[in-house]
């Protein structure tokens, strides 16, 4: 095992990070963790592997872990790349997840909020027999959020 390891932060790219920041800090509680990222120059260039990449954005402590949780990072680089259509399947990261007290309502938040529908909200039993509501939908810029609520004995 690789030593000293401890999970960090996620990032995503957004095409308008502020907004995107403003989002996860008005409806998830997220916290801003100064100071805002801005680097560009040769080192970041041969760290992304993009001729001229310029990226501004923010860290956001993550709900529930504290003072010293994880953040999710969110970057805007002066270039990007077209984003594929929204799928859940797709081979790579899936989607963040958040637990909330009321599915339903959160659903609505989200959507209200700029975000889109994804799939229907379901209650599942695990092999644990643990009861779990779910559903997935997208933040305002289309990356996908699962938002579940706290697991129950079936």
């Amino acid at each position: 095992m690789i030593s000293g390891v401890k999970y960090g932060h996620t990032n995503l790219i957004a095409k308008d990070w502020r907004s995107l920041a403003k989002f996860y800090e008005e409806h998830f509680g997220c916290v801003p963790v100064p100071p805002e990222r801005d680097f560009k120059g040769h080192d970041l260039e041969r760290g992304t592997g993009i001729p001229g990449a310029h990226l501004r954005g923010a860290h956001l402590r993550l709900p529930g872990h504290g003072a010293e949780g994880p953040t999710l990072e969110i970057f805007n680089f002066n270039v990007l790349e077209e984003r594929p259509g929204v799928a859940v399947n797709r081979p790579g990261f899936g989607h963040i997840a958040f637990i909330v007290d009321d599915v339903a309502a959160a659903r609505e938040t989200v959507l209200a909020a700029g975000g889109q529908p994804v799939g229907e909200i379901v209650t599942l039993t695990n092999a644990a027999g643990m009861r779990l509501t779910w559903v997935y939908v997208t933040d305002p810029e289309g990356n996908v959020l699962e938002l579940q609520s706290r697991p129950t004995k079936a």
